[in-house]
């Protein structure tokens, strides 16, 4: 019972902030919106967003360094796919890998697909051109890859180490990092400041949809058989 209340809220805390996510994606297309990107292009909440980007300025260094950090999520993904794919062999049946694996592995698609569907629709573009190229700006893409990766590594250490040391490492490491970028990325000059919010909010939403499910398939692992 306990997994389903927390399935519950979990499922309610994810709805809630995607639904923000949408609200904050349609407020962005229709509040203030001044033709300040580049060439011309049209920015939603220009008056902030152009007052921070002067504020900050624009650090390629920051840039160049989040970009190459950007790996560090991409390796936490292959890890599991690793620790999937040697279930896999080990059980000789997709249906005997631990749920929860099944489960990251659709997780991590879904963000793949968001990430695909907002570069194929931009919502507007990067303040500066990056190789002489205007690219998609919304929602941080490299936002949404931490903030998306990096929870499901502490959430997965949590529930398969032992040792309390480790999963108390793996927070802080956590905690640690995705500061850090978000940080980076914010004051790098390479993202209007409304776009780290949308990665935000979109990550966290996907992310407590995944906990829900996983809670869910708990909740179902645990309940009584019946016969009969």
């Amino acid at each position: 019972m306990r997994e389903m209340e927390k399935a519950r809220r979990d499922l309610a805390a994810g709805l809630s902030l995607l639904a923000a996510f949408a609200l904050w994606t349609g407020l962005i297309q229709c509040v203030d919106v001044q033709p300040v990107g580049q060439s011309g292009t049209d920015v939603g909440f220009a008056t902030f967003n152009v007052w921070f980007h002067e504020l900050t300025g624009v650090h390629m260094g920051i840039y160049t360094a989040t970009d190459w950090l950007g790996l560090v999520p991409i390796a936490v993904c292959m890890c599991f796919a690793v620790l999937g794919a040697m279930q896999l062999v080990g059980r000789r049946s997709l249906f005997r890998v631990d749920a929860d694996l099944l489960l990251l592995g659709a997780y991590y698609v879904v963000v793949i697909i968001c990430y695909l569907l907002f570069e194929m629709v931009p919502i507007n573009y990067r303040p500066i051109p990056i190789d002489g190229i205007m690219e998609a700006s919304y929602p941080s893409s490299t936002t949404l890859l931490v903030l998306s990766v990096m929870p499901t590594l502490k959430f997965q250490v949590g529930r398969r180490a032992k040792c309390p040391a480790a999963r108390h490492a793996a927070t802080a490491f956590v905690v640690a990092f995705s500061a850090l970028m978000v940080l980076g990325r914010l004051v790098s000059g390479v993202h209007w400041a409304t776009d780290i919010v949308g990665a935000v909010l979109l990550a966290a939403g996907l992310f407590m949809l995944y906990a829900s499910a996983v809670a869910l398939a708990d909740q179902k692992r645990t309940e009584p058989r019946t016969e009969g």
